[in-house]
């Protein structure tokens, strides 16, 4: 036998191989069962159900399987304190006596190795019968990254985490917009900033007299559910003088429970109307008042701001857009005929957490 020394690069790429059990087809990348891209896709829609009420935790999916790939359970995080997802689809296996079926997880994050709130998901996870573990993305926390897989990995379980190349690639987007707000939360305690803007035909964003908006139904109640999503609405004082929002969730369902969603107005002089104040919190408003926009993200993220929306007029939009303070930005043009268009611009990089969102999921730039 030749033994044949590596190069320190050679290594490393051996290394990585070698920590990626999944098979690989040199021509489209590593492979994705049906099962298990349809188990992510479970994972996913239950993860974005509780969007909007899980801060300062990011929202999570988990969907455990039996061997023949079938989807015993399905788990989601609600909110900061409750079970994770793994425990919640554990739980829901136990209860229907399904357990001792389960073969395979898909979660959209990597179970926590350490015991915060609750215990830690990795260990959950190797108290049952699974063995194969299927990862969307590691932890965006650097601290923690690669600890849930590891603890995984020593006690015997096969582990996979989806790669940015063939069949695995749309699954493992999905699991990026689903955590964007949230992974850009840890790394600069800054939220991700949404603009909505909507216009019409010929770009103005002033409607016709006597109306607040000239966009249709449809594009009402996605405004709508973008708020119950986020975190935070931001507006300004001359929104406020001129059309008096009230920037609440109305057209769906809010979240039942969640904390007071912050509403951040953007003021040079720091005067609001009271009579306006009062009314936006007894509407379940954290009302918070900003004079100096380049301060917004930190006042945003120190209240525990993971993702906000931006409803105001032009001139804030156009300062935003000359600071680069926002990371998504959705369009909305009312068409001639009735039937509005959706646009939507990324600041940096090809992620969005809008594409979680049934009617902008194949919206692209």
């Amino acid at each position: 036998m030749v033994l044949r020394a590596l190069s320190p690069s050679r290594w490393m790429e051996k290394c990585v191989l070698d920590a990626l059990p999944q098979t690989c087809n040199a021509m489209t990348g590593p492979d994705l069962p049906p099962a298990i891209a349809h188990g992510f896709r479970a994972a996913v829609d239950e993860a974005a159900r509780h969007v909007g009420v899980t801060a300062p935790n990011p929202p999570v999916g988990c969907a455990l399987l039996d061997r023949d790939g079938t989807i015993l359970a399905v788990g989601g995080h609600h909110r900061a304190g409750t079970p994770h997802a793994e425990i919640q689809a554990i739980n829901q296996c136990r209860a229907r006596g399904l357990l001792d079926r389960a073969h395979t997880a898909v979660v959209t994050l990597e179970p926590c190795n350490h015991t915060g709130r609750t215990g830690p998901c990795s260990h959950a996870l190797a108290a049952t019968p699974v063995r194969d573990v299927w990862i969307g993305l590691r932890d965006p926390n650097p601290h923690v990254a690669g600890g849930g897989a590891g603890y995984l990995r020593s006690q015997g379980r096969s582990v996979h985490v989806l790669q940015p190349t063939g069949p695995q690639a749309a699954p493992r987007d999905l699991c990026r917009s689903l955590l964007a707000p949230f992974a850009h939360f840890a790394r600069t305690g800054q939220p991700w900033i949404t603009v909505k803007q909507a216009v019409d035909a010929t770009g103005s964003m002033l409607p016709p007299p006597g109306r607040t908006t000239f966009t249709a139904a449809t594009s009402l109640d996605l405004a709508h559910r973008l708020r119950r999503a986020t975190d935070a609405v931001i507006t300004t004082g001359r929104t406020i003088r001129a059309d008096r929002p009230g920037l609440d969730v109305r057209r769906v369902p809010d979240h039942t429970g969640r904390a007071p969603r912050v509403l951040a107005i953007c003021t040079r002089t720091g005067e609001v109307d009271d009579a306006y104040l009062t009314a936006a919190r007894n509407r379940g408003f954290d009302v918070r008042l900003c004079t100096d926009i380049a301060a917004l993200p930190d006042l945003l993220g120190r209240a525990g701001v993971t993702w906000a929306m931006v409803e105001a007029g032009p001139a804030l939009l156009a300062e935003l857009r000359a600071r680069g303070l926002w990371h998504d930005w959705l369009t909305i043009t009312a068409g001639a005929d009735g039937t509005d268009h959706y646009g939507i611009r990324v600041r940096k990089g090809d992620v969005t957490p809008l594409h979680l969102l049934p009617e902008l999921s194949a919206v692209k730039e």
